[in-house]
């Protein structure tokens, strides 16, 4: 759907306040060895080329090794450098508390490997500095881009973002390149709202702001990936999978404050949507899906009670047509929250045409079978039967979300 912008206010700030505008957090665990060169040249990068005053803070999260020290060399050297330090591990964990500490209006991290060319880091914060967008996130997977890495890593992080496609219709690009950035004032309300506090932390972050409404903008960015990286690829796969199950049960759940976000940070539609637009779609499949698993089961009981004194194709026609009566009456209350005797008969109308659709199914995949086998198992004609059912369901929802689909108020 395309929003406008309510107004915002943008950040006001010259050169020359004392007041940083930008706050970037380098999130770090053990890296002594990487710590100073990064932050040196992030601070002179910034010193030449960022309009805005700015700092720098590293978030050293219970370091083992000397980086602390490092951290705190660098803070008493380089003027704007500033050193939080956490007694428990975690990216998500480092970047909640260094974001929800800072005082500057646009916040942003980058990992301390510096793969993300920094001359995208100005265009980054742009747009949030200005009011127009409310996060900003660097694409490693725009036509743009350019990056050097491995095949095994470029298969999973695609591979990833095409799973948040299907699983959580997320809209953004590129979930998991380590160079971000995010208003301050909304921050501080999607924060409380993001549980993980370890790598899936963006990825519910952007979802959670997707979802309410806010505009994220995005930046093609030249990339280099560090061979020296010590992410451990299974174990962060596994989490973000949980991730995934974990936020997708709180978003069909409606467990999470949603409307309250966009009424509250969310961009106003441009125009009325149509009647058509998929309204509640996530919540109508669950109850669709508990209605089809009721039905399929009746469906299957009264077709072996059947069986016998009838014979295959009687007792399919007898079993099919009565749940399918059921099926429209439970789904048109339950699933789509149709009430009353308005429409009824029509709608019952076009549940006895989806039956046809799924007698046709069932019934010709029941006459190859016995054409190809004289006496099929009872077992094999049920999963037959259950096949040809999944087909047929996936078509009722369909032509019943079609009739059944009203107007919210």
């Amino acid at each position: 759907m395309t929003w406008t912008s309510q107004p915002r206010a943008a950040v006001q700030a010259r050169p020359t306040a004392p007041t940083a505008v930008l706050d970037v957090v380098v999130p770090v665990y053990n890296e002594e060895t990487d710590l100073g060169p990064c932050v040196r040249r992030l601070h002179a990068h910034l010193s030449t080329h960022f309009p805005y005053p700015f700092r720098i803070t590293v978030a050293d999260n219970a370091s083992a090794d000397g980086t602390l020290a490092v951290a705190e060399t660098l803070a008493a050297e380089l003027p704007g450098v500033s050193v939080l330090h956490l007694d428990a591990k975690g990216r998500g964990r480092a970047l909640r508390a260094a974001w929800s500490a800072s005082p500057a209006p646009v916040l942003a991290y980058l990992d301390v490997d510096l793969s993300t060319d920094l001359a995208a880091l100005l265009p980054l914060v742009a747009p949030l500095i200005s009011g127009h967008s409310d996060l900003a996130i660097g694409t490693r997977l725009a036509r743009t881009s350019r990056v050097v890495r491995g095949a095994k890593r470029e298969v999973i992080s695609r591979g990833y973002n095409l799973l948040l496609r299907g699983t959580l219709a997320a809209r953004f690009s590129d979930a998991q390149c380590g160079f971000k950035a995010i208003r301050a004032d909304v921050a501080a309300r999607l924060l409380p709202l993001v549980q993980d506090t370890g790598w899936f932390f963006d990825t519910e972050l952007l979802v959670l702001a997707q979802r309410a409404g806010l505009r994220i903008h995005e930046v093609p960015v030249d990339w280099v990936d560090d061979p020296d990286s010590r992410v451990d690829i299974v174990a962060t796969a596994l989490a973000d999978l949980r991730g995934i199950g974990r936020l997708g049960r709180a978003l069909v759940t409606g467990a999470l404050p949603l409307a309250e976000l966009r009424e509250q940070l969310g961009r106003a539609p441009l125009h009325q949507p149509p009647a058509q637009v998929p309204v509640g779609l996530p919540r109508q499949l669950v109850r669709f899906a508990a209605v089809g698993v009721a039905s399929t089961l009746a469906y299957l009981l009264l077709f072996v009670l059947a069986r016998g004194p009838l014979g295959a194709q009687p007792a399919n026609l007898l079993a099919l047509l009565l749940t399918a009566v059921a099926n429209t009456a439970a789904n048109r209350r339950l699933t789509f929250g149709v009430t009353g005797r308005h429409h009824a008969g029509r709608h019952h109308l076009q549940g006895l045409l989806a039956f046809a659709l799924g007698l046709a199914l069932t019934s010709g995949s029941l006459a190859i079978l016995h054409t190809a086998t004289a006496a099929p198992p009872r077992t094999l004609e049920l999963a037959v039967l259950v096949a040809a059912n999944l087909a047929a369901t996936v078509l009722r929802f369909i032509l019943l979300r079609l009739a059944m689909h009203h107007r919210r108020p």
